[in-house]
């Protein structure tokens, strides 16, 4: 049916103004200055594509999931609120033992004058800087800089503060830890890009592993690098426990038989057993932070 005059004079004028405004049916954000160098690094999990503002004209509509062996909680589902101890700090929790982990995972935003609370006792803590910079201070009053890509690990029941004068954002992730024998950690302080490049058989992707594998730590935390197209080669299964952060990047994830668009600021949980698979897409590098428990026996 040919459309009536005044429809087509509304439709033109409408498309019109779409190609004045430089929005065309297919414009997208350019993927390459997105990742250009003048961003800062892991902006996007701060100020990711999707993010709110962007969703205003779509009520309802979130890409979060929630599963019985995982779940993907994306940045419009963030829900950040006042941690308890914490001075002027917001959190937003994450990953939880209410969704069947054994740890948490939750993202901190840092304000001006803030000062960080200390987890629950016996529980240990491992904190990386997002955005931001902020200063830490351990039981000895000995204290650093930490910035964008640094990281410390704090064994359960040790004093220790994090300061911030501007603003920061975190990613924590804390566990109650498994004793073992006479077996006990230490401080660690340190930077992503001091540590080396792992091996790893049959895969294609770079490995960081920010803490010691030695038997006291029952958590390690990977750093894991993909270029666009590459992919995991092993289908996992295993009865690891897994909190990914996608720091940079797009791509695909699989869990169970649901196959899922991702992009930075997504965090995804994954139960025992749940089939896993990634593939990286786009135009830019992947990386994403992982947390996996390791050295302790399932029973």
């Amino acid at each position: 049916m040919p459309l009536s005059p005044l429809l087509s004079i509304i439709l033109s004028s409408l498309l019109l103004k779409s190609v004045i405004a430089g929005d065309g049916f297919c414009s997208a954000p350019s993927v390459i200055a997105a990742g250009s160098n003048s961003r800062p690094l892991y902006s996007k999990v701060t100020d990711p594509t999707l993010s709110p503002s962007h969703l205003e004209d779509l009520p309802g509509f979130t890409r979060s999931v929630y599963a019985r062996d995982h779940a993907l909680i994306t940045p419009e589902s963030h829900v950040f609120s006042p941690l308890p101890d914490w001075i002027n700090t917001l959190g937003a929790y994450l990953i939880t033992p209410a969704m069947g982990s054994h740890f948490a995972m939750y993202l901190v935003k840092m304000q001006e004058n803030s000062i960080s609370g200390l987890p629950p006792h016996d529980v240990e803590r491992f904190v990386f800087v997002v955005q931001g910079t902020v200063t830490f201070t351990n039981a000895t009053g000995i204290s650093g800089k930490l910035v964008v890509d640094s990281y410390a690990y704090l064994p359960p029941n040790s004093e220790h503060s994090f300061k911030c004068d501007a603003s920061a954002t975190l990613a924590i992730i804390e566990r109650r830890y498994a004793y073992v024998g006479s077996h006990i950690t230490e401080q660690i302080v340190g930077s992503t890009d001091k540590q080396p490049l792992l091996e790893t058989p049959g895969e294609v992707f770079e490995l960081r592993k920010l803490l010691p594998t030695s038997t006291p730590y029952d958590f390690n935390i990977h750093i894991m690098d993909f270029q666009p197209g590459e992919f995991l080669n092993v289908k996992e299964v295993h009865y690891n426990q897994h909190g990914l952060l996608l720091l940079e990047g797009q791509g695909i994830y699989r869990l169970g038989k649901n196959w899922y668009p991702v992009q930075a600021g997504d965090v995804i949980w994954m139960a025992p057993f749940v089939p896993q698979w990634y593939a990286a897409l786009g135009k830019t590098r992947s990386r994403y932070l992982l947390y996996k428990d390791v050295n302790r026996n399932p029973l």
